[in-house]
């Protein structure tokens, strides 16, 4: 009984084909987009938790130290903001989405509301009270300033 032997140059070919797989691999998984979440993350039933009534430290246990707090007329407001990015590759992150959580407190320092912001149609909108800002007041600017330049640069820094 004989056996077969490989030729040499099959043996290469084989390595070169097998290389040629794996760079092809290596090139396509290196294409793929990369999503990458900063910031505050909630579930639902997280911001279901924040009842009128409920004091700042409350809050603050439940959800975290806010991102950035304001004062308004009518009272403090704590928000929690989040961030999607998107990168393939290595060129630069791309920020996709930004959500805007707002607390709102009243003068005593209770919680008054709680809004969800993001953007619907290019305009900030409140997904919990299916409902836009104000134009003009200052609750307005504040959240014009916080979804200013979505998609153009990065919010949390590098990712």
């Amino acid at each position: 009984m004989t056996r077969k032997t490989k030729h040499p140059r099959q043996h290469a070919l084989h390595r070169l084909f097998a290389g040629a797989l794996l760079g092809a691999g290596l090139l396509v998984a290196g294409c793929s987009e990369t999503v990458t979440k900063h910031g505050q993350l909630f579930r639902d039933s997280d911001l279901q938790q924040i009842q009128p009534g409920m004091m700042q430290e409350q809050v603050k246990l439940s959800l975290g130290t806010p991102t950035t707090t304001t004062t308004t007329g009518s009272g403090q407001v704590y928000y929690y903001i989040s961030s999607t990015m998107t990168q393939k590759a290595f060129f630069e992150p791309q920020e996709k989405d930004r959500k805007v959580v707002a607390v709102y407190f009243n003068q005593t320092g209770m919680v008054d509301r709680v809004a969800n912001y993001g953007l619907k149609d290019g305009k900030v909108f409140d997904f919990v009270s299916r409902t836009t800002p104000a134009p003009g007041g200052n609750e307005d600017g504040i959240l014009k300033q916080l979804f200013r330049n979505l998609g153009q640069q990065q919010l949390f820094g590098g990712g």
